[in-house]
């Protein structure tokens, strides 16, 4: 059977072909000209698109409650229902859906009324069929593109609920909640815990969770920046303020407009600094460096540290009216081997990433590597449990993690797990103690644990005395001290 004849301003120029169009884009026209609606429905199908026609309201709006329709191409007047009344049940049905109206009497009153109800455009009639394809395609991709947009968001949310927080143990499952009660708020967080248990994770669950979600969430390490920068990274500066300031230079308190900054090892902020950001916290205003005028700061401030505050505070470290500003709605993050029983699940989940990411079949950890990864006492917590097996996915052989993929240390680790939420005991070579009065010397065994101790956290945390001080449970001072005495480097 022929194809039927068309008229010649129909017809498909070469220049006027469209982009490949998925099948799946379904357009409902409604007109009560059969000549007009059989036009339409040759020249869309053409185009690749699935076209269901209607030849009066009344039937559009039963086929708009029968089946989803992409796009609407709805004459304005018709007897008995009119294409605005069309258009009013479309949106009741599918708020997504295009729609463009046609007529064949251009009224302003009809159009406007069209537009406010979501047409995205009319046209009167008779007008291009070539220009009328132009517009439904561009419309069509602007519309995917803004689905895409939705779904990116989405997912981006997605992937800082609670994803990327893994744990079953009572303890994370207070933090799930946690998480979901202060979301909501605005107000000021401090997220205490050792290093690599997930601050930064849990601060971004937090904004993700949260009604500024929309808008940026920026993270400083306030001891990754040098002294002399941190104020114009966090406050901006003014061009000419300091030697090399060429032009002026938002601070990351701009940026974060609307949204969360995230204030990472606050507790290694100078003193100057400290005072600055308690106006901040005070007043919601700062200045730029060099500049006059104050800024208005609305943003949501979340602050973490690996160091006890409140000490730092009876030092004279840190102030005491900044702790109590940042204080809010303090979130401990316990470490991870206070929550043994979330070992297995994070170490699959790291297993997964770098198996994929190196393109390695190793697919599951063996039960006697299982059993030292949970006796190790991971003084480095989630950070550390990452890397170890990143490491052994890298030099594994096998389908399976064995314990020659594992580090020296987590392998020489006692065998046998401590109790959940007790710290592991560290093997000492300790002399038997002899009859006092035989020579016994305490001072000198006493230095002799300092020493065993000292080199071995300094061991462990790869010569960072801040962190051996931490594992330690030690002021840095004291740790300073006794390591120089015993010339430990």
């Amino acid at each position: 059977m022929s194809a039927p004849t068309t008229p010649a301003k129909v017809a498909k120029p070469e220049t006027a072909s469209p982009a490949a169009v998925p099948p799946k884009v379904r357009i409902l026209v409604v007109d009560d000209e059969p000549s007009m609606r059989e036009m339409l429905r040759i020249v869309l199908r053409r185009d690749g698109y699935d076209v269901t026609i209607a030849e009066n309201g009344r039937e559009a709006i039963e086929q708009l409650h029968r089946q989803q329709f992409d796009l609407l191409l709805s004459d304005i007047k018709m007897p008995d229902v009119t294409g605005v009344e069309v258009l009013r049940a479309a949106k009741d049905v599918n708020k997504d859906i295009v729609a463009f109206m046609m007529t064949a009497y251009a009224s302003t009153s009809t159009a406007v009324e069209a537009m406010r109800l979501g047409a995205v455009d009319y046209f009167t009639k008779p007008f291009s069929m070539d220009e009328l394809r132009l517009k439904i395609r561009q419309h069509l991709e602007t519309h995917r593109l803004k689905q895409e947009n939705v779904l990116l968001k989405k997912a981006l949310n997605t992937r800082y609920e609670f994803s990327n927080i893994i744990g079953r143990s009572e303890a994370m499952l207070d933090v799930f909640r946690m998480v979901e009660t202060i979301a909501k708020t605005s107000s000021t967080v401090l997220i205490t815990g050792e290093s690599g248990t997930g601050k930064d994770l849990v601060a971004r669950a937090i904004h993700y969770n949260s009604l500024r979600r929309e808008h940026p969430f920026v993270a400083l390490n306030c001891g990754g920046v040098p002294e002399t920068l941190l104020e114009s990274e966090l406050f901006g500066h003014m061009r000419g303020a300091f030697t090399g300031a060429d032009a002026n230079k938002k601070g990351l308190m701009e940026v974060a407009e609307h949204g969360t900054i995230f204030l990472d090892e606050i507790g290694e902020m100078t003193a100057a600094m400290q005072v600055k950001l308690l106006r901040v916290l005070q007043d919601r205003r700062f200045r730029r460096l060099g500049g006059t005028e104050e800024v208005q700061a609305d943003i949501r401030v979340m602050a973490a540290t690996n160091q006890d505050l409140q000490k730092l505070v009876a030092e004279g470290r840190f102030r005491e009216d900044l702790f109590y500003r940042i204080n809010v709605i303090p979130m401990h993050l316990p470490p991870l081997r206070e929550r043994r029983e979330d070992i297995p699940l994070l170490a699959d989940h790291f297993l997964s990433k770098y198996a994929e990411l190196m393109q390695k079949p190793v697919l599951s950890i063996s039960h006697e590597a299982s059993v030292l990864l949970q006796a190790y006492a991971w003084p480095g917590n989630v950070r550390e449990l990452e890397n170890v097996i990143e490491r052994a996915v890298a030099l594994e052989p096998s389908p399976a993690v064995l314990p020659d993929s594992l580090p020296a240390q987590v392998r020489s680790w006692p065998s046998e797990p401590a109790a959940p939420g007790a710290a592991a005991a560290v093997p000492i070579d300790v002399a038997p103690l002899p009859e006092l009065g035989a020579g016994f010397d305490l001072e000198a065994r006493g230095e002799d644990f300092y020493r065993h101790y000292i080199a071995l956290a300094l061991e462990r945390a790869g010569g960072v005395q801040v962190k051996a001080a931490e594992m330690l449970g030690m002021s840095f001072r004291s740790f300073r001290y006794y390591a120089k005495k015993f010339n430990i480097r």
